[in-house]
């Protein structure tokens, strides 16, 4: 692997700052003392589940754990947490029953 030239990681980093912060400003600075139109409201609404699906889903199918490989343990914990979260609409139970499948699994098939 080459190692990357100092000044183009700086250059890298100051840009995504000054873009983080340029993307926060137009929400906080820009519109932050006025009410924001009920179509955006509505949208913003599905932010969260539009990524915390996409932040999870290449964790379960390809695990680093096994190298890419999918596996029965993550595909059953994804699978009954998904299937809590809906019948019971509880996040945190949820989380907890995923977990338990996900560690049980692990520790009795190896």
């Amino acid at each position: 692997m080459s190692k990357i030239d100092p000044t183009t990681m700086w250059i890298v980093i100051i840009g995504l700052a000054i873009g983080s912060f340029a993307l926060r400003f137009v929400f906080i600075g820009f519109v932050g003392d006025r009410p924001m139109p009920p179509w955006l409201l509505r949208h913003l609404r599905y932010t969260a589940v539009a990524i915390v699906p996409a932040l999870i889903a290449p964790l379960v199918v390809w695990p680093t754990a096994t190298d890419g490989q999918p596996d029965l343990p993550r595909m059953a914990a994804a699978a009954v947490a998904l299937a809590v979260g809906v019948i019971t609409k509880n996040v945190i139970a949820a989380i907890f029953t995923g977990a338990a499948t996900l560690y049980g699994l692990l520790y009795l098939l190896g």
